[in-house]
């Protein structure tokens, strides 16, 4: 069983969530169902998890979406997870610690949270707010306006059109992938919307339509006193 402090670890972490615009609510969501099950267990080391209690504590109704979720937040080194292959056998997860605890706990990019005694070096709601204000800056869920756009595409050496299709196209559907996912980096999604563009293309270059080309494979004699 590890020595884990709540309050200092859900601060730090929550501080962390406020910085990665990698996460969207199904993510935190399901980290919070994580570490409840943790404090059930009792904070130990490594523990087994059963994936339909899992969905159900985070609201996640699609196991698609849950393996999808876990597995990023293993990736990111929110948790390390462990799939288990045996329906009989749950998987199981390590979560890691976002407080230490003596000295000055520091998260990812030596943010000062606490120290062992509890007290703030610099408030916590500074650093949140500061957090937001740094996300705000380099915000990335959508362009400013379709000339950003525009511009953007020009550099990638793709045509204006292009550019204006991709804009249209996604403010027309609320900057969201498939219409339900918010976009977290809109040039991310423009270059991936670039490479299928391209597979496109590819594909009709490799199999054209000729204009002559008799689809219909009719005869030009044909008999029409014969029947269909």
């Amino acid at each position: 069983m590890q020595n884990v402090n709540f309050i200092k670890h859900l601060k730090g972490v929550f501080i962390q969530f406020s910085k990665d615009n990698r996460l969207n609510p199904t993510h935190i969501s399901l980290y919070i169902a994580l570490f409840q099950i943790w404090n059930n267990n009792r904070f130990l080391e490594e523990f087994y998890i059963n994936r339909e209690e899992v969905m159900r504590f985070s609201k996640i109704g699609s196991k698609s979406t849950y393996h999808k979720c876990i597995k990023d937040l293993s990736h990111w080194k929110y948790i390390t997870y462990y799939p288990s292959h045996n329906p009989y056998k749950g998987s199981k997860i390590k979560m890691f610690k976002f407080e230490t605890s003596s000295g000055q706990a520091e998260v990812h990019n030596n943010t000062k949270i606490e120290t062992s005694t509890g007290q703030a070096l610099v408030s916590i709601n500074k650093h949140i707010q500061t957090s937001r204000n740094n996300k705000n800056i380099n915000k990335l869920d959508q362009p400013k306006n379709e000339k950003e756009v525009i511009d953007f595409f020009k550099k990638e050496n793709w045509p204006k059109i292009e550019a204006q299709k991709f804009y249209n196209h996604y403010q027309g559907i609320g900057w969201k992938v498939g219409g339900k996912t918010k976009i977290v980096n809109w040039q991310a999604t423009a270059k991936n919307w670039m490479i299928k563009a391209e597979e496109i293309k590819n594909k009709e270059n490799q199999n054209p339509v000729s204009q002559n080309q008799d689809n219909l494979k009719t005869s030009k004699n044909k008999n029409y006193n014969e029947p269909l």
